[in-house]
């Protein structure tokens, strides 16, 4: 059997089964595609189940319901041509599938990233986190019309701030801080933020979906950025939000609750994540952007050469490297740490999100010799002998 048949076999039996999650079909094999993605939820639509697929386009959502047998021929007639991969998740299993070459394609069995089925009412709508709440700074920095819809040239940015509130509103949850948590107000600070879309979002986390009094400062190098994005921030928040000439490696920085260092270049990341555990941030997020420091010490161990001689796999392999070590230093400074995706990399290829919760207790002398180690073998097998974190290394023996 091909990895086709057998991928449709598990979607068929997942939707009568009720054990169905999510289905995504991606890369489409036209890049230039008018439906970029699809992405489908069961439903129990007129007393029998359907797939409800969305279609995404560059500048539009369509969606469209069909009963199990119409959208089944549907993904099958998708992935004969269309589209080079698929993802289904079930409770049981994830099932990926993928085309590179082989018309059959190849299925990929990984654990279940969920474990709860989801609301199959056909009229559930999407949580989102930027309610009535957010239009005065999205219209203020026009992401959204007077209407409140999102510009269709900043629909990606739109669903990007959405997203990323939603992962800090995630990761406040895992920090212990409810909704309209008295005491001292809660410090974020945004390092090399740009133009602040996502800073001010980070004040809107804090002050309408968290309830909390809340003290923001973006820190941006460009001083007209950091103009312009004060003009507005005294226009919509007060002095809650702030922003600030500086860099991530030398800006003055008290004890905060919250460090973030967004598609910062190279070992930008790095100075990021080391400034925030020296000023004991209970939170630090940081979502890489170029990898440079790493690529030109990697060494090809065995079995890797023979796959590291193609340049575009060592430039991944030393991108994974970095951030990999980049979240055993979090883990040994004490953090519990994630790796997620940020945003679709339908979007932008630098989707990754490195995500750190400190916890209460000072970790043991023992755990973190065993880290040490760890992070000491995982440099040697690729040979990276300096890096950008050995200050932070070092200063603790």
């Amino acid at each position: 059997m091909s990895g086709l048949t057998d991928f449709l076999q598990h979607l068929n039996a997942s939707c009568n089964g009720d054990n169905f999650v999510r289905l995504v079909l991606a890369s489409p094999v036209d890049p230039a595609a008018e439906v970029q993605r699809i992405q489908a939820r069961l439903i129990e639509l007129k007393g029998s189940r359907h797939l409800s697929f969305t279609l995404r386009e560059a500048r539009r959502d369509t969606t469209e319901n069909m009963p199990l047998p119409l959208a089944l021929a549907f993904v099958e007639r998708q992935l004969r041509g269309l589209f080079r991969s698929a993802t289904l998740s079930t409770m049981a299993a994830d099932w990926q599938l993928h085309f590179a070459g082989d018309k059959g394609g190849r299925l990929i069995r990984h654990r279940a990233s969920a474990k709860v089925a989801p609301p199959r009412g056909h009229d559930e709508k999407k949580t989102t986190y930027l309610g009535e709440s957010a239009l005065p700074w999205l219209r203020a920095l026009s992401i959204v019309d007077g209407s409140g819809r999102a510009r269709p040239k900043l629909a990606d940015k739109h669903s990007q701030i959405d997203r990323y509130v939603e992962i800090l509103a995630h990761l406040a949850q895992d920090c212990g801080w409810q909704r309209g948590g008295g005491g001292e107000p809660l410090r974020i600070v945004d390092v090399g933020c740009g133009k602040g879309h996502l800073t001010f979002a980070a004040w809107h986390l804090g002050k309408h979906v968290l309830g909390r009094a809340v003290e923001v400062t973006g820190v941006e190098a460009r001083a007209e950025l950091v103009l312009k994005a004060n003009i507005l921030a005294r226009e919509v928040a007060g002095p809650e939000l702030q922003f600030v000439q500086g860099d991530i490696e030398h800006v003055p920085l008290p004890n905060i609750d919250v460090l973030v260092a967004l598609h910062a270049c190279n070992t930008a990341t790095d100075h990021a994540i080391r400034r925030g555990v020296q000023s004991r941030a209970r939170l630090i997020v940081v979502a890489p952007c170029c990898h440079q420091e790493v690529r030109p010490q990697l060494a090809s161990p065995e079995p890797l050469a023979e796959v590291m001689r193609h340049g575009i796999l060592a430039e991944k392999m030393a991108e994974w490297a970095t951030d990999g070590l980049r979240a055993l230093v979090l883990e040994w400074a004490g953090y519990s740490t994630k790796v997620i995706e940020f945003v679709s990399s339908e979007h932008t290829g630098k989707n990754l999100m490195i995500a750190g919760v400190r916890g209460e207790a000072v970790p043991e002398p023992e755990a973190k010799a065993k880290l040490g180690a760890k992070i000491a073998a995982f440099r040697e097998f690729f040979g990276i002998r300096r890096h950008a974190l050995d200050a932070l290394l070092t200063a603790d023996g």
